[in-house]
């Protein structure tokens, strides 16, 4: 064959990837899972709605009706897991889509790209480590705005701490940790250990959130007693081969970036639930073998 057809066939090859990776990348589904936990102090059963990663900037519209129509799944909470604004121009886009979620009870914590804007980076970056504060941050964006709208509509905050709120009759305390990629966790400071005016009251379930899978974050979780944790950040590999995420962009194993499983692999486990995410990097919108996801977890007490 002539090396102008080589190179051709390349060309048209690398081509096709990429189209099919801005169609998947729009390719949202939600993704159901049930978890049972065991020897909990009540019995009960609680519908969690994980979201993640919108990544939003102005006019993604297929995006803005797939988040709001999450609302008529009708979950008990939502729980949002951070990377959700990274535009300042698509603020009033932004609240209108999630303004059906905010009907119902809510709690969040932001990534780092709720602090800062996108900026250009190499894909083939991801290969060899995970990002993080040596590469260049982006623009401030107006995240407290961010942070007051879910607020002022009921949603509670939970970077580097902790609140109890009522859900399918049950007590639910959730504790939170800041973005551990940009080393804003405070755990141990802000979040665990319930106070001393609850010790008498336990909750039904306890729930750990934070935005970067990190296992110093999911270790002070566990070690706290939380037997579930809810985490965003990997965009389950975003690149992916049949089966395989490539990067984790933390220090989980690539294995564990998406779903739910055990952890540690190990000794006293809790569940970890990882999800894929909504959006992509703005920089890099493609997504293979790895479809945009919110989740919906439901988790039974026995």
């Amino acid at each position: 064959m002539k090396i102008s057809s080589l190179v051709g066939a390349a060309l048209g090859a690398g081509a096709a990837t990429v189209a099919a990776g801005l169609l998947e990348a729009y390719a949202f589904r939600v993704v159901r899972h049930e978890l049972t936990l065991p020897d909990q102090p009540t019995q009960g059963r609680v519908r969690l709605l994980h979201i993640s990663d919108l990544h939003y900037t102005r006019g993604q519209r297929a995006k803005a009706r797939f988040v709001a129509s999450l609302a008529e799944l009708s979950p008990d909470i939502v729980v949002a897991t951070g990377d959700l604004l990274a535009d300042d121009d698509g603020f009033d886009e932004f609240s209108r889509l999630l303004a059906p979620l905010l009907e119902l009870p809510g709690v969040f914590v932001f990534g780092s790209n709720d602090y800062f804007g996108p900026s250009p980076v190499n894909p083939v970056y991801y290969l060899r480590h995970p990002s993080g504060r040596a590469r260049t941050k982006g623009p401030v964006l107006a995240w407290r705005r961010v942070r007051d709208f879910l607020a002022d509509g009921g949603w509670t905050d939970l970077n580097n701490a902790r609140t109890r709120l009522q859900a399918a009759g049950l007590t639910l305390e959730i504790r939170g940790a800041g973005d551990a990629h940009i080393s804003m966790d405070d755990y141990l400071g802000g979040a665990a250990t319930a106070s001393a005016d609850w010790a008498d009251q336990p909750a039904d379930l306890l729930i750990g959130v934070t935005h970067a899978p990190y296992r110093r974050v999911l270790d002070a979780m566990t070690a706290d007693g939380v037997p579930l944790m809810l985490a965003g950040h990997t965009h389950g590999g975003q690149i992916c081969l049949p089966g395989k995420a490539l990067v984790a962009n933390c220090d989980l194993p690539t294995s564990m970036i998406r779903g739910v499983h055990r952890y540690p692999p190990e000794g006293d486990q809790s569940w970890l639930h990882v999800t894929a995410g909504v959006g992509t990097a703005p920089t890099f919108p493609l997504r293979t073998f790895c479809r945009p996801e919110a989740c919906l977890l439901e988790v039974i007490l026995s």
